[in-house]
């Protein structure tokens, strides 16, 4: 388990070493096609929905405006 930065880092090179340099592409890749909800990089359909998200959040931000 990779708790500190250098756990990460030794992690990493295990990992680049016995699966190779594509291998977070290739996970990304299954969790899309077993996503069933379409996600936001769905072409322009999800470019719509991640606008109108973004939108939604910042409309109830927390944070005050700059006076």
């Amino acid at each position: 388990m990779s708790q500190t930065a250098e756990g990460a880092l030794k992690a990493k090179d295990t990992i680049l070493k016995k699966y190779g340099n594509d291998y977070w592409k290739n996970m990304g890749k299954i969790g899309g096609k077993a996503s069933s909800t379409g996600g936001f990089g769905q072409g322009e359909i999800g470019r719509q929905r991640a606008k109108i998200a973004g939108s939604k959040g910042g409309k109830i931000s927390k944070r005050k405006s700059a006076q």
